[in-house]
This record gives structure tokens, sequence and C-alpha cells, in this order.
């Protein structure tokens, strides 16, 4: 288990993180979200001992993180550290020996990495050949190719077409099977909701909300239904019975008060518009996280 206790750093007259705390169970990924300044990285980069806190600690499983035990993490960053002008193979080679893997061992691991993301046939090519996303499946090698126990991911789908998203997410639940700890840090709510079973979330450096998913939707879900229609539905944001509204191509998403019933709203949009579908839902993590945002 990962646990971040009465994490905080300062620096100067800034406080970037302030107090937070939170645990990683194995098989579980945990999202650790928040607009840009947050802290996000802040916090990655503590738990990942590349700065000291100012006060509190960071454990895995009841011992502090050392320099050894970054041979068991993965971390893969937003921004891409890969050699341009090196080899695929070689920076992959470079960075699986940081992490003192023997080099037979190492070739044989990457070499089963590149098959299995496509992209052994640009084993000899150097990094800046490559397109970004095929950059991104290197780096992503680079932070898995050891095997760790505990892996951080910054923004992982950066660069990614629809179908490489989807490889990298199953890749990621295969992880999850097989015990791993994982952190999962993005702007990218939906991607959130799909992969994370809880979550953090963060601003100013301060914990604005913390635990399950589950549990946080059940908690400030609120009175939401969706729309699906034909015709201007511009009018209903207006309508006292509202508090916020979000429309798309052909359907809307309307936050209620909570003493409106569905129905009753339903009755009082029919003669204005042609409706299609309509059903209450549950609020989206992306609604959940502006609403938290905007009120802290």
């Amino acid at each position: 288990m990962l646990l971040v206790e009465n994490l905080v750093k300062e620096f100067q007259n800034t406080t970037a993180i302030d107090n937070i705390s939170f645990k990683v169970e194995p098989g579980e990924i945990f999202g650790l979200l928040g607009p840009n300044g947050a802290g996000k990285t802040t916090t990655l980069r503590t738990v990942l001992n590349i700065i000291k806190p100012t006060s509190g600690k960071v454990l895995f499983n009841d011992q502090l993180i050392t320099g050894d035990f970054l041979n068991h993490i993965g971390y893969l960053p937003e921004e891409r550290g890969l050699y341009k002008k090196s080899k695929v193979i070689d920076v992959i080679l470079y960075f699986a020996e940081l992490k003192n893997m023997k080099r037979t061992e190492a070739v044989k691991q990457a070499d089963s990495w590149l098959k299995r993301l496509d992209i052994f046939h640009y084993r000899n090519n150097k990094i800046d050949e490559l397109s970004k996303g095929n950059q991104q499946k290197v780096q992503f090698i680079m932070s898995v190719i050891h095997n760790p126990q505990l892996l951080i991911f910054d923004e992982p789908f950066t660069g990614f077409d629809p179908i490489n998203q989807q490889e990298i997410r199953e890749l990621i639940f295969s992880f999850v099977s097989e015990g791993k700890i994982i952190i999962l840090s993005t702007h990218q709510m939906e991607t959130a909701e799909k992969l994370c079973t809880d979550i953090f979330l963060l601003n100013n450096g301060k914990e604005v909300t913390s635990g399950k998913l589950s549990h946080i939707k059940k908690e400030f879900g609120g009175n939401h239904v969706e729309i699906k229609f034909s015709g201007d539905v511009s009018f209903i944001s207006s309508m006292a019975e509202v508090i916020t509204v979000d429309t798309y191509n052909n359907y809307a998403e309307v936050h209620l008060k909570a003493v409106v019933e569905p129905s009753d709203f339903l009755k009082k949009i029919t003669y204005k518009i042609d409706i299609t579908h309509f059903s209450v839902i549950e609020p989206t993590l992306n609604r959940i996280f502006i609403d938290l945002i905007k009120q802290n």
C-alpha cells in the first residue's frame, strides 16, 4: 500500500501542497485530479522522492521510499523525456539498465513490448523519426519494462488516437488484475471516470474531495436529467427550475434544483421542443469537477 500522510511542500512564500493525505491500495486505479496549478505534479514528484516535502511523509508498505525502491516504481511523465537522436532500442535499454535490469533481460523485454505495441519495426529508428503517438508508446515501454510494483501515469493517453488509447487502457487494466498500485493523473475527466475506482481532487494544493468515485457521485450527485431533442433548447438555461445546462449537438444534460421533480420539468418543456429521449442520470465526473472547483 502507498500511504501519503499530512504532506506539505512549500516553495519560499508559496504552499504548493497543503497538508494532504491519501492511500492507494493494490489492484486499484487511483485518480489524482485537479486543474492546472493544483499541485498534482508536485505531489507526484514528492511521491517519487524527486523533491523532499517540507513536512509529512510518503510510505510504501510502511517503509519510507528510498533510492533502492525507485527501481520498483514506473513513471510515465506528461512531458516526454526521450533522447530524440538515439535509436528506439538504445533509449529503452538505457532506461531499463538504470532500473538495474540485466542487459539480456532488458533486450528480451524490450523486444516483447515493441511487438506488443506494434512498433517493433521501428526498433532501430531514431526517436525523432517516429510520430508523437509512437514516441509515447516508447515512453510507456520505458515506464513498465522493469515490471514495477507502483505505476504512476501522468496524462498517459497524450498523442494517442482512439485505437491506441483503447490498447493502453486494456494494458492498464491488466496491471490492475496483477495487483499493481496505479496512480493516474489526468485532465480528461471522461478517462478518469472510466478507469478510476478512487479519486483525490486537488485545488490550490488542498484537498477538495476524495474517496470512492461511486460514493462521490452519490454525495454530490444532485438532480440531473438527460434530454435528446430537436429544436432550440436555449430557453432551458433561464428556467427557474434549472441550476446548469450543458448543451451538445442533439442532447443536453440538465442539473435541476433538488425540489424539482423531473416529470414536472419534462411537462414544462415538451410544448417547446420535440423530445426523443428523457432520463434521470448520474452526474458526470466532469460536471462534479467543474462544480466543486468553482465552489473552491
